[in-house]
């Protein structure tokens, strides 16, 4: 029959005698139980006795935590807590030096545990501690002994911070600014320290007036005291006031940063971080690491300000932020234009700039966050990388196509969305670790930061072929290409750039493909045969929605021509699949182009194959050695009978897909693009959750969904996903 739950089997020791197997009734009072345990080694005075765990902290055992007593568990019979706290008391006052080192060692061990440390602070052992260490007779490891001792009981909370006086923290202070001081009593002053500022607002400002972050930096060399000294760095930052912290300034290219964040940039704080701790010769351990992490938390929050600031659109300061970015994309000299042509041509110049409000773009700027950060972000793009923002602005604001990407209202909504990312204005968390070593790799990492990832987005925006219509399609692939490019951890800006280009459109297409399949779930074979099953169905489906888009047709330039006013000519199949209608045009259609309007046309019976890329005869000729690889990557050509040929250049990527794979499936062969092979994978495993979720099967429509005008990206993502 098995033991009542109340009952406990524990072995209890006692110095010089043989320990007792007891059976604990839970139920009994625990000074009973000690009464029972004394009696067994016929001590006297049960009442002047504990019991402690004999392993780990060796805690003692009090009516509250013995339910936590586990069969088979070793205790040990020991004097009180207040018995020990009152003899510990007296050792450490004593002449003896050897005496009071044993004590103040033994003191520092049990002060960890909250049953003991109520006793000694009871006796006033708090200010007996204090007061050695403000005499500063002690030294090495008795005074290390004495600041462990003194941070232990401190810990529990049961004495307030701001009991302390001003000559401890004085004496506390000077260890830190000593130059030679044993390393145990450093970390100790350190962590005092820390707790100080931590938990007193009045010892904020004490503890400030003796330590500066200047003073803490010179320890970030030594391994030892690393993580102590940038823990009072980030308690001082936490801790400081709003004034202190956080400075308002008007030219945001010329900050005056705050008192802290002054110190941070100009002691040098970053640099010697990244070179002495995180690009140091010893793996950094999970408390440096959070440490690490609430520095980079609490700096990106001296973003808050701005970021939380709405632009006042009458404030002429501001407005000239936006002038200077205007005339840095357009303007090589000040414009001397009358008031009102100026005014109109700032009107269009803002609405080719990408702004929503495009007659005062400052209202772009009164939503927070992210507020005046955002237009942050641009003036440093335009002013310290003049290039990329030009490119960006004028690359976009002379396309034609409704596929130009709005510069100002990416900027924006991309600020947002690395507030979000990297959690600007929040505090930091308990127990995360989640720093990033690149953010230590350049004093301006967050303008840094936002300038890689705007040219991300630029370039994720034309991949997808977007419109404006898919703007938050686009923002949510840039989110996972940050998000997924972050979780790497990459070492530098120059290796997070280098990640970016890995994590092309298709590759999040192709990552996400691979995610949803390689769950157990789609490895298993009803499944594989189910997918088996399906792909005919779905592969006669995207069949189908090529030849609709080849049946709508497309317009292509006339290659080789340079001049200013280009030569367009459309192609496109006839209703029937048995004819190609082409002929040229003089400006690039807004739509659909009558057949009458194309004069030339190939029958689809004539057609004997379909070739691309060096296998074209136009890439063959030798002007084509001029060529870059993205027209060779986006050429194809139609080879008819007789011996004749209609040469292609897609405009993009996807068009060339469309094109080439629509041929395919016109001539009857395999299409074998990229693009169908993403949207096989994709189509088929909707379509497999599809009827996992619906019993009765839910089948394929006969007639493909209708396709817009003008695809925004590869449709089966978007119409689908």
């Amino acid at each position: 029959m098995p033991p009542p739950s109340d009952i406990v089997k524990v072995a209890i020791e006692w110095p010089g005698a043989n320990a007792q197997l007891m059976e604990i009734d839970q139920k009994k009072p625990l000074s009973s139980i000690i009464r029972e345990v004394c009696d067994g080694w016929s001590l006297s005075g049960s009442e002047q006795f504990a019991l402690r765990y004999a392993d780990g902290p060796q805690l003692y055992i009090t009516e509250q935590s013995r339910s936590e007593i586990k069969n088979g568990t070793i205790l040990r019979l020991a004097i009180s807590p207040a018995r020990a706290a009152r003899q510990l008391l007296d050792r450490i006052q004593s002449h003896g030096i050897d005496a009071r080192l044993e004590a103040l060692k033994e003191l520092a061990k049990l002060s960890a545990d909250p049953t003991f440390a109520t006793e000694f602070i009871s006796m006033e052992g708090i200010g007996t501690l204090a007061r050695l260490v403000e005499s500063g007779t002690h030294f090495g490891e008795m005074l290390a002994f004495t600041l462990t001792a003194f941070l232990e009981l401190m810990d529990h909370g049961i004495v307030s911070w701001d009991l302390i006086s001003l000559s401890f923290i004085k004496q506390i202070a000077s260890y830190v600014n000593q130059p030679m001081v044993d390393v145990s009593i450093l970390q100790r002053s350190l962590a005092i320290l820390e707790s100080m500022v931590l938990n007193s607002h009045s010892l904020y400002h004490r503890v400030a007036q003796e330590i500066t972050v200047g003073q803490l930096i010179g320890h970030l060399s030594n391994q030892e005291i690393q993580t102590y000294a940038i823990a009072l760095i980030n308690a001082l930052f936490l801790k400081a006031p709003e004034d202190r912290r956080q400075e308002e300034h008007t030219n945001p290219l010329d900050q005056r940063l705050t008192e802290m964040a002054s110190t941070l940039a100009q002691k040098h704080l970053r640099s010697i971080i990244l070179n002495h701790v995180i690009r140091g010769n010893r793996p950094i351990k999970a408390e440096m690491a959070h440490q690490l992490y609430v520095l980079q938390v609490l700096t990106f929050n001296l973003l808050e300000e701005r970021m939380m600031t709405k632009m006042d659109p009458s404030d002429q300061a501001q407005r000239d932020i936006i002038f200077e970015l205007r005339r840095i994309a357009f303007d090589g000299e000040n414009d001397s234009s009358g008031t009102e042509k100026r005014k109109a041509m700032y009107t269009k110049d803002y609405k080719m700039l990408g702004f929503t409000n495009h007659v005062n773009p400052a209202m772009d700027f009164t939503q927070t966050p992210p507020g005046m950060l955002a237009l942050d972000n641009m003036l440093y793009l335009a002013k310290l990388h003049q290039d990329t923002y030009i490119r960006i602005v004028l690359e976009n604001s002379s396309r034609e196509d409704k596929h130009e990407c709005p510069f100002g209202r990416c900027a924006i909504e991309l600020t947002r969305m690395l507030c979000e990312i990297l959690q600007v204005g929040e505090l930091p968390n308990e127990g995360c670790n989640d720093y990033h070593p690149m953010f230590f790799t350049h004093d301006r990492a967050w303008e840094e930061f936002f300038c890689v990832c705007i040219q991300l987005l630029n370039k994720t925006w034309k991949e997808m072929r977007a419109t404006a219509e898919d703007f938050n399609k686009v923002m949510q692939v840039v989110r996972e290409q940050i998000t997924r490019t972050l979780a790497m951890k990459p070492s530098s800006l120059d290796q997070l750039k280098g990640k970016l280009r890995g994590l092309s459109y298709s590759e999040i297409l192709r990552l996400r493909q691979s995610e949803r399949m390689s769950q157990d779930d789609f490895q298993s074979p009803p499944i594989i045969e189910l997918r088996e099953r399906i792909q005919p169905e779905i592969l006669e489906l995207i069949k189908q929605q090529r030849l609709n888009r080849l049946c709508e047709g497309s317009c292509f330039r006339k290659l080789g021509n340079r001049r200013r006013q280009e030569k367009f000519w459309f192609c496109r199949l006839s209703l029937n699949h048995k004819v190609l209608h082409y002929g040229d045009l003089d400006e690039s259609p807004q739509g659909e182009v009558p057949f009458e309007l194309l004069t030339d046309k190939i029958p689809v019976s004539d057609i004997k194959s379909v070739v691309t890329g060096k296998d074209c005869p136009h890439m063959k000729e030798k002007s084509a050695l001029k060529q870059n690889k993205e027209v060779l990557e986006q050429a194809f050509s139609i080879l008819y009978d007789p011996d004749e040929n209609l040469n292609f250049v897609a405009p993009n990527k996807y068009e060339y897909c469309i094109w080439t794979d629509g041929l395919c499936a016109l001539l009857g062969r395999e299409m074998g693009s990229d693009l169908t092979r993403s949207d096989l994978d994709t189509l088929i495993s909707m379509e497999m959750k599809l009827r996992l979720l619906d019993l009765e099967n839910i089948t394929i429509p006969e007639a493909p969904p209708p396709v817009p005008k003008e695809p925004s990206t590869y449709n089966f993502t978007y119409n689908y996903g």
